[in-house]
């Protein structure tokens, strides 16, 4: 089978289009004909992470298709049914923290860049039936990861005010999205005037340029809720932003990990700072119950033939997409 793999150098020069060995599920599992894969932040990772003197490994952690044939034991999944893979390895039960063990599908083991995709049964769901093929293979990473920071960690509730700083990403578009069918005001960010249009367009209350005076923009408004994916770029500007007792979500650091605050107005304003990762099954199940329930689509920024991986990734890279980027395979 065509896959998309990592292999003998470091970085984007050890990814290639190979032929690789076709996959058979084992005992508990399933294997996916996919019909397309999303691309995510944490491929570009994955190509750091993955040393050369590993084994070859296809990446991508997203991905929708038919299961074509399942392992020993599998009584709940059916040879025929379109499902969605779900990335998140070893975490059942929703929890504070995932367990041991706890893994993402595209690394160790082999993801969704390809004809193929083997995984435990429990990591397969139903498709939704108003979703498109393209908007099915984008959704799981992004809306899981989503859905945890805002409701399990968030605690989101109806009226409250909500900053998602660096609208743009799959994971953002998702959030504000999933914020405003909560009930939630939501406020967004972005360098990007054709994205500040595009979060309107989607429900937020107000957009404006990540570069203004933040505290002026807000005209003085204070969040309950900060969902924090940028990084070291927005950090401070985003705890400025919230009310005494109000929290802030952090999962992601694309604009650099290390960030230096004062602890003392940290616990004057009696802040409360969480840091969230994908999520379990559990919180799968709920999220896939949420989006069908208010007919939520993830943002389609751009699909491309796995032949065409270079022009995605620079894409990502590049901070160009307006959603989620994906790949067609069958």
């Amino acid at each position: 089978m065509k896959a998309v793999v990592h292999a003998d150098k470091a970085g984007f020069e050890g990814l290639a289009v190979r032929e690789m060995e076709e996959l058979k599920p084992g005992v508990g599992e399933v294997r996916v004909k996919l019909k397309t894969a999303g691309l995510n932040h944490r491929d570009l990772f994955v190509l750091v992470r993955h040393k050369p003197t590993d084994p070859p490994l296809i990446i991508g952690s997203d991905g929708a298709g038919v299961v074509d044939a399942i392992g020993e034991g599998v009584v709940d999944v059916r040879v025929g049914d379109e499902v969605l893979v779900n990335p998140s390895l070893g975490w059942k039960e929703k929890s504070d923290a995932p367990p041991a063990g706890f893994e993402i599908l595209g690394l160790p083991f082999h993801g969704t860049f390809a004809e193929q995709v083997v995984v435990p049964a429990d990591n397969v769901a139903l498709k939704p039936g108003y979703l498109s093929w393209e908007e099915a293979g984008v959704l799981s990473l992004a809306a899981l990861t989503a859905y945890r920071a805002l409701f399990t960690q968030g605690q989101v509730r109806e009226g409250m005010k909500v900053l998602i700083p660096g609208i743009g990403s799959g994971v953002a578009t998702l959030l504000l999205q999933f914020a405003k069918a909560a009930g939630a005001v939501v406020y967004v960010t972005s360098r990007s005037l054709e994205k500040c249009q595009k979060a309107l367009e989607l429900g937020a209350d107000r957009a404006f340029d990540s570069n203004e005076d933040w505290e002026q923009a807000l005209g003085g408004e204070k969040m309950d809720l900060v969902i924090e994916c940028v990084g070291a770029a927005t950090f401070n500007k985003s705890l400025k932003q919230l009310r005494p007792g109000g929290t802030i979500v952090t999962f992601g650091a694309s604009a650099g990990d290390v960030v230096e605050f004062n602890l003392r107005d940290f616990f004057y304003g009696q802040y409360k700072l969480l840091g969230t990762t994908l999520g379990s099954g559990e919180e799968y199940k709920e999220m896939l119950e949420f989006v069908t329930k208010h007919e939520i689509k993830p943002v389609v920024d751009r699909m491309y033939s796995l032949k065409e991986f270079g022009s995605a990734f620079e894409r990502m890279e590049k901070a160009e997409q307006l959603g989620k980027i994906g790949f067609y395979i069958g």
